[in-house]
């Protein structure tokens, strides 16, 4: 099943101009944009993901990352295909840059099943695991009918949205985490083919309206340096100083075969970004290191 695309102006000669996201892709009859899950299908743009299920599990809160956001619950968690950004070093990249097996579930069956897990402790659904601003005519369905039934809804984000789609959606979504990829627009362009600008509203945005937690995986000579690990926390700080920021270590994956972070860099990243920020946190090492 498809479903057209809400967010959109029509151009010249048939071409659809999509209005999703920062890329505004422009395509013609029979072409796909960037996120592989956006088609224009005879001068009608289509969402070509509407409903279709990639992965779905009964996952810790904190596997989100969420810490702050209920914690020692657990949260049902969906994700389709699809992806607005290109990052080489991608950690979901069988979804995320590929076309999986998926099996169509409707907008009120995924809400019944979201209640039958709350049997088992969920408290709601987390849209994740692939970029699920790509799925976004898909959340607009399912979310009011979770809100009207007392559910939290998450999102874990690249934050690559524009303005007008982001603003609709926020009134639906309790907690999001969005990954700040760098604090650098050459690494964006260069490894993400995305714009940190983008990301930094989409950031400023959500401040005050939901739950937000950070997450930046630190890359070997990528994005580590102190200056920018300063600079990503200072501004952080600025928005909220209680903003919980996780960093986390980074492994080979997809394209990029650099040596995984180590744990003395990623130590002293948040030594550094504790001076700006009250909660920052590890990822992808043991849980002793949080414990420090």
């Amino acid at each position: 099943m498809t479903r057209q695309v809400d967010y959109f102006t029509p151009g010249d000669k048939g071409i659809m101009v999509c209005r999703v996201c920062p890329h505004n892709c422009q395509l013609k009859t029979g072409q796909t944009g960037i996120c592989r899950v956006r088609a224009n299908q005879e001068d009608k743009l289509t969402a070509l993901n509407y409903g279709q299920v990639s992965s779905l599990a009964l996952d810790p809160i904190e596997k989100k990352p969420l810490y702050h956001f209920y914690p020692g619950t657990m949260i049902l968690s969906v994700g389709s295909f699809g992806c607005n950004l290109a990052c080489s070093f991608c950690q979901n990249y069988s979804i995320a840059q590929q076309s999986p097996p998926t099996r169509y579930i409707s907008p009120a069956e995924l809400a019944a099943l979201t209640a039958k897990y709350s049997d088992y402790g969920s408290i709601g659904l987390a849209f994740t695991y692939n970029e699920p601003l790509m799925w976004l005519e898909y959340i607009m369905d399912v979310a009011p009918r979770l809100k009207e039934q007392g559910f939290k809804v998450v999102l874990v984000s690249n934050g690559f949205i524009e303005k007008k789609p982001l603003r609709d959606l926020l009134p639906f979504v309790d907690a999001w985490n969005v990954d700040v990829k760098a604090f650098n627009e050459n690494f964006y362009r260069r490894l993400c083919k995305g714009r940190l600008d983008c990301v930094k509203h989409t950031v400023e945005e959500i401040v005050g309206k939901a739950h937000l937690e950070i997450t930046t995986l630190l890359i070997p000579e990528e994005n580590e340096t102190e200056e920018e690990i300063r600079d990503l926390a200072r501004w952080l700080a600025s928005l909220d100083p209680d903003l919980v920021l996780h960093l986390s270590r980074y492994y080979p994956a997809y394209r990029m075969t650099s040596p995984p972070t180590g744990l003395k860099t990623l130590r002293n990243a948040r030594q550094i970004a504790r001076e700006y920020l009250n909660y920052v946190y590890l990822g992808n090492v043991a849980p002793e290191e949080n414990e420090m």
